[in-house]
């Protein structure tokens, strides 16, 4: 009996201990290992949480001039828990906001202590406002420092730039691709006001700052990406193209120096804009090239040594039958040197020298000048093209794709395979950013240019290069592609559209112009395009449209860059005419 009273004592006295070992346990969790987490709920309930809105990064050129900056601007937002009359605030204050009295008067009698009456409220409103809020001793009105997303220039390199959406995410171009970088974290602080609106300092400890976005830095160079736009403007106008676009790239390097698409729109007022004006026609348009492709073959022929560029190929007088069908020439040809089948863009002696190499060899090549795949630009919505492998072709693609056709390319495609050829047969990773930096300005990423292949030798884009100086002279297609006091290297391309219904469409062409300057040591590489140039019925070729608006745009690139003549230039016959009279004068 006594044994037994003893043990119930031990019991309890064991059970005591567990109870408050438990409850203790619960104190230390609750005090201690949760105490942040109580005391932010306790916040949320009592005070609100203010957001501290972290900048996003900027965007500059190459020069460092802002091509995407931040605005700041003021969120007007009121605690209406604290205003004893609030149709009379809403009358003191709603002319300044452009608000409507009695819609902003609904909003403060809810009696919430946190209500947004109107964001995105310039520095010079916000003084305006809190100076009639103190002069009428007024109380619960706050202001929070906010920014806005501007775009200085406007639709210039809108394309290229993009723009942010309503959550402040990049909804294009590199706003969109560096979104992480740019962004950076909003941060908090909760705050709580008494009676008179003067903020309690309990939970002021309670905060998180907000991480600034990093600064990008692009390769465009603006003054550049000025010259290209301009006279993108002036072709559009002259020629009334249903779109058309420009690029400019550092063969070396592939560093783009300007890209620009028309039809265009305002970033700063993205809402405003159709779908088909934001797109960036470099990167998410593809299309038949046409005779700027030629280089593919023909290089390829030199570099498997097949032919030398004396080669001669007979062109058929400009009709070629191949596979039940008539392949024709724009001029009857006769027999013309390899070097000639280009300068003179035969679509009968390119697809000759196509039969030589052979459908795999063929489909080899444009695979190793990067047709049929993504570049790899940081910039949203790229697409590969299109080009299916041989076991897909007809019997006719083999004479059909050297010259341009069956095959659907990307703008910046066909630049990147010309400044291939530029660039002594090394192709180039484009390469549009150029280096990130923190809010304090140091560098944490760099973006360096990348070799991707040697597509063909040295030797061969020096052949090429050769017959493409002669395509811009008197002799071959685009003589109005000379630019005064250099030597240009170029291929001209005029591509009959595609009709959705199948075949090709009477009378409406893609025309293009893509070359570069000086011809032996590329300072850049250019390509102009032209969807449906409203021209005279048989002047839509890329020589007569495309190439004109090349020269304008090279002549004042190389004003810009400072480049030295590589030619003579001949003196004007008015002006040589002036200079004999004033001899003969003096003798």
């Amino acid at each position: 009996m006594k044994w037994n009273a003893q043990g119930r004592a031990v019991t309890a006295c064991f059970g005591l201990v567990g109870l408050f070992s438990v409850y203790s346990f619960r104190l230390v969790d609750l005090q201690i290992v949760k105490h942040e987490e109580y005391t932010t709920l306790a916040a949320e309930k009592h005070v609100h949480k203010k957001v501290i809105y972290a900048r996003r990064g900027i965007i500059r050129d190459a020069h460092n001039e802002p091509l995407a900056d931040n605005l700041p601007v003021k969120t007007v937002v009121a605690d209406a828990s604290h205003m004893r009359n609030p149709s009379a605030v809403a009358e003191a204050i709603a002319n300044q906001l452009e608000m409507d009295s009695s819609e902003l008067a609904e909003k403060l009698k809810t009696g919430k202590p946190y209500i947004v009456l109107k964001p995105e409220v310039s520095e010079e409103v916000a003084e305006r406002v809190n100076a009639t809020v103190q002069a009428a001793n007024i109380r619960g009105i706050y202001f929070e420092q906010s920014f806005v997303r501007a775009y200085p220039n406007g639709q210039m390199l809108s394309h290229v730039i993009g723009y942010i959406d309503h959550e402040h995410k990049g909804a294009m171009g590199i706003e969109r691709t560096m979104q992480d970088v740019l962004q950076g974290a909003d941060g908090f602080r909760y705050i709580e006001h008494d009676r008179t609106g003067k903020e309690l300092v309990p939970y002021r400890g309670l905060e998180k700052p907000a991480k600034d976005g990093c600064d990008v830095t692009l390769t465009i160079d603006l003054e550049l990406q000025n010259i290209i736009e301009s006279e993108l403007d002036a072709a559009v106008a002259e020629f009334k193209p249903k779109n058309a676009t420009a690029i400019m790239m550092r063969p070396q390097t592939g560093e783009i120096l300007a890209m620009a698409s028309r039809p265009t729109f305002d970033p700063n007022k993205p809402g405003a804009a159709a779908p088909d004006q934001t797109k960036n026609r470099s990167v998410v348009d593809m299309y038949e090239p046409g005779s700027t492709f030629k280089i593919v073959t023909t290089s390829a022929v030199l570099q498997e040594k097949l032919v030398t560029p004396d080669t001669t190929v007979f062109c058929e007088n400009g009709h070629f039958q191949y596979a039940g069908r008539t392949l024709r020439d724009a001029h009857p040809m006769g027999v013309l040197t390899v070097h000639q089948v280009l300068m003179k863009s035969s679509n009968i002696g390119v697809a000759k020298l196509a039969l030589q190499l052979g459908e795999n060899r063929l489909y080899e090549y444009v695979r190793r000048y990067g047709f049929g795949e993504k570049t790899g630009i940081s910039l949203s919505g790229e697409i590969p093209g299109l080009i299916n492998p041989p076991h897909r072709w007809s019997k006719l693609e083999i004479t059909r794709i050297p010259m341009g056709q069956s095959i659907a390319v990307t703008p910046l495609q066909i630049l990147r395979a010309m400044a291939c050829i530029a660039n002594d047969g090394k192709l180039m990773r484009p390469l549009i950013v150029s280096k990130v930096t923190d809010p304090s300005g140091r560098e944490i990423a760099t973006f360096t240019p990348e070799v991707v292949r040697q597509v063909v030798s040295v030797d061969t884009a020096r052949k090429i290069t050769s017959a493409l100086k002669d395509v811009v002279s008197k002799q071959g297609t685009a003589q109005k592609a000379e630019v005064k006091g250099f030597s240009v290297a170029g291929k001209t391309g005029t591509a009959q559209k595609i009709d959705p219904r199948g075949g090709y469409l009477s009378g409406h062409y893609v025309t293009s112009f893509v070359g570069f300057m000086p011809a032996d040591n590329a300072k850049f590489a250019l390509l102009v395009v032209l969807d449906d140039p409203s021209v005279v019925k048989g002047e839509a070729f890329g020589g007569t449209v495309a190439g004109p608006v090349f020269a304008r745009m090279a002549s004042r690139a190389a004003n810009y860059l400072d480049l030295q003549p590589t030619e003579e230039i001949p003196p004007t016959p008015g002006i040589q005419k002036k200079v004999a009279l004033s001899e003969a004068s003096t003798d």
